[in-house]
């Protein structure tokens, strides 16, 4: 997580951009997007004829490129886009370029504090893993599913070992996938693999795999558990004791599996997007405990509120004892808390955020083509242009409001702080 002890928590209110005036200054003004302390707006622009940068609190980067791509904030407020530099791609950070070229890079990733971005990227016909500028020494035919440990120093991708082509079935069916961690190849080949995780020592890496045309199981470090499923989803290891846990498919249902052994009793049409919670004590899914009705369950034990439409985005609290997720029901959505729903129903709502002492819960929303923030069920502020999501202060006294002000000519970026006791 990103450190925020230092960022400036005063009260009040801090115009950081008149970005309003930027579409004066530049051909077009891309979708902007703003640091997680709230101090930096950015957006990529066009500067002259097929010439592309970044504006960042109205200063354009000295350097322009043929494109530029995914411009995002690290959790440690760097900012890092995708660029084409004299047609060959990399990395660009801070507006420093990454040295390594490929002819095409994708899917950037940031490490929980910040400090190790990686990428997958493609040379000469070969995919590689990057991290921090340095490739893998290997590369392979194919490569997706790129995941990066938490620490950001390891790699990890479902890759082709085995060349085959459109009409050698037999040989597909003989297994030529497999994963790489960091380039090193797991022994075992496998017919299919998908979603993977590191462990919380960034040690190990689980993932979803296909044994057969039909069985599918978890394989771990290249080990496949020993029993096999009609279906599994992604994997994830236990914080408590490293343990490894996945939905499964048993019979036309799903529940969830601990190293390849049933553990909830329950069955359900869907079971998805499991977490732990911080101690790794309690487990939590998106479930469907029948066709059309969607909710959370928590150690076995849904929510009785169901939605009609989808549950998403689980989060567990800070100290464990309460779970929020969003929900949509009749094409509106809202924040649902330990089962009780907000009143307040929107056009849209993004993952909930807890405050470090667990007592808040805010979210970004929609409404009417506007954004705000609404805590606890309550609006916070008034509406904005754009909106991001809310950040609270380490002492859970503050909240961090990050928005855009007004319509064209007139359109600010702000930064705003809140007292939570007023």
């Amino acid at each position: 997580m990103h450190d925020s002890s230092n960022w400036d928590w005063d009260i009040g209110k801090k115009q950081i951009a008149d970005i309003g005036k930027w579409k004066d200054m530049f051909e077009w003004v891309e979708e902007p997007c703003a640091s997680p302390d709230g101090e930096k707006v950015a957006a990529v622009v066009k500067t002259g004829d097929m010439e592309f940068s970044v504006c960042q609190n109205g200063a354009a980067w000295e350097n322009t490129f043929d494109k530029v791509w995914h411009l995002r904030f690290s959790p440690d407020n760097r900012l890092a886009g995708l660029v084409s530099d004299m047609g060959e791609w990399t990395v660009a950070v801070d507006e420093q370029a990454w040295e390594s070229r490929f002819e095409f890079v994708w899917n950037p990733q940031f490490s929980r504090d910040g400090s190790g971005i990686t990428v997958a990227a493609q040379k000469e016909r070969k995919y590689f893993g990057v991290i921090n500028d340095v490739p893998w020494e290997k590369g392979f035919f194919h490569i997706t599913n790129l995941a990066t440990s938490l620490d950001g120093k390891q790699t990890a991708a479902a890759i082709q070992t085995v060349p085959f082509s459109e009409g050698e079935i037999f040989k597909f069916q003989e297994g030529c996938y497999s994963v790489a961690v960091n380039g090193k190849t797991w022994d075992r080949n496998f017919i299919n693999v998908w979603d993977m995780a590191f462990s919380h020592d960034h040690e190990h890496v689980a993932a979803e795999v296909r044994t057969s045309l039909y069985d599918y199981t978890i394989a771990v470090d290249g080990v496949p558990w020993n029993e096999t499923f009609l279906s599994v989803w992604k994997p994830r290891f236990s914080p408590e004791d490293g343990s490894v846990t996945a939905p499964v498919r048993i019979g036309g249902k799903w529940t969830l599996a601990r190293n390849g052994k049933q553990i909830w009793n329950s069955s359900f049409a869907q079971l998805w997007h499991h977490i732990y919670s911080p101690d790794g004590k309690k487990l939590a899914a998106i479930v469907a405990p029948e066709f059309g009705k969607w909710t959370v369950a928590v150690d076995d034990i849904p929510w009785r509120h169901t939605f009609g439409d989808l549950a998403a985005d689980p989060v567990f609290s800070p100290d464990g004892k309460r779970v929020a997720c969003v929900g949509k029901e009749k094409e509106k959505w809202t924040v649902c808390v330990n089962g009780e729903p907000w009143n307040s129903m929107s056009d849209m709502a993004w993952k909930p955020v807890f405050s470090p002492d667990s007592k808040h819960v805010a979210a970004k929303v929609e409404k009417n083509g506007h954004y705000t923030i609404i805590m606890d069920g309550q609006a916070l502020k008034n509406d904005f242009e754009a909106v991001w999501d809310p950040v609270f202060s380490p002492d859970g006294e503050k909240i961090l409001i990050r928005g855009i002000e007004g319509k064209g000519d007139d359109a600010k970026y702000c930064r705003e702080v809140l007292s939570l006791k007023k």
